[in-house]
């Protein structure tokens, strides 16, 4: 199926002026590299995206859902198919103590969503730069918490289109883990449970853990955070630095001199710089260490 035929089955279910074609994937993910997508839409509704999901499916055409584009790294020649991004669908209830947000609301925005309404427990997410949905899928974490602690209920559509509404029993949330990574669903609704607490003593925790943050991790460049998953029985940054690889560089890319849990893009990287560097760190320490560095971060395309 050709590019023309594919615009026209999109624009049955998403408006024109929300269907870009050959975008520049480089500017959607935090790394800042990677090609174009033949096509990258971005529904406003659950809805709408909804839609889109069942058009590419009708039509065999390849798709990828996207939140904020911060744990993902596009390879240089683009991808060949539908990036599907969720960021417009944002949308944030409190009541009581729960939150109820759609998925591609941001973390620090529901953060502050559930400071204004004085609720506790989300304070460890004030500074993860993600989606709600894919922290969901991953179950983020940072600090003294992980999405699995806050969590009341998902809501997902299936690969028929059906929806689903589980509880956080249901979910098996395990270590950057969830229910939806093994099957073909995807995040449409997330319902929080927090706990009422003092205003000030929330904003207190919440500036403390993002200067921690800002202070150990350098986020004054490009990245997609920690660039490794923690092995059991020890510190990602440390195998790292403990190869000699603190500060090494790929072309633009670089172990971070800040902390070695981070590949950045110091200076115009390649998403093929930062993925030889990975490899090359995997390698070295799988050789020294017998350890396999699985990573936080998404590869996809060509």
């Amino acid at each position: 199926m050709n590019k023309e035929v594919i615009k026209n089955k999109l624009m049955d279910v998403i408006a024109a002026e929300r269907i870009l074609c050959d975008e520049p994937m480089k500017n959607h993910i935090s790394f800042k590299v990677g090609g174009p997508a033949d096509f990258l839409v971005v529904p406003e509704s659950c809805e709408e995206f909804i839609n889109v999901l069942a058009c590419c499916r009708k039509n065999n055409v390849p798709f990828y859902v996207m939140g904020n584009g911060t744990n993902l790294l596009v390879r240089d020649k683009g991808y060949r198919g539908v990036m599907i991004k969720t960021r417009q669908l944002c949308r944030i209830m409190v009541e009581d103590t729960s939150i109820s947000a759609e998925p591609g609301s941001l973390l620090k925005d529901v953060a502050q969503a559930a400071l204004e309404g004085c609720l506790t427990g989300m304070e460890f997410a004030s500074g993860i730069p993600g989606s709600l949905g894919g922290a969901v899928v991953m179950n983020a974490g940072a600090y003294d918490g992980e999405m699995k602690d806050i969590i009341r209920s998902i809501e997902v559509v299936t690969e028929n289109g059906e929806i689903l509404e589980l509880p956080i029993e249901k979910c098996r949330m395990g270590y950057r883990k969830s229910i939806v990574q093994e099957n073909p669903w995807f995040v449409t609704g997330v319902n929080l449970l927090l706990r009422k607490g003092d205003y000030n003593t929330i904003k207190a925790k919440m500036d403390d853990l993002n200067e921690r943050r800002r202070s150990k991790q350098p986020l004054e460049y490009p990245s997609a955070g920690s660039t490794f998953r923690r092995p059991e029985g020890y510190f990602a940054g440390k195998l790292v630095q403990d190869c000699g690889f603190k500060g090494y560089c790929v072309g633009g890319a670089q172990v971070s001199e800040k902390h070695s849990g981070f590949v950045i893009n110091k200076d115009n990287a390649t998403a093929d710089d930062i993925i030889t560097l990975i490899q090359t760190i995997q390698k070295k320490v799988k050789q020294d260490y017998g350890v396999d560095m699985r990573t936080e971060v998404i590869m996809i395309g060509e």
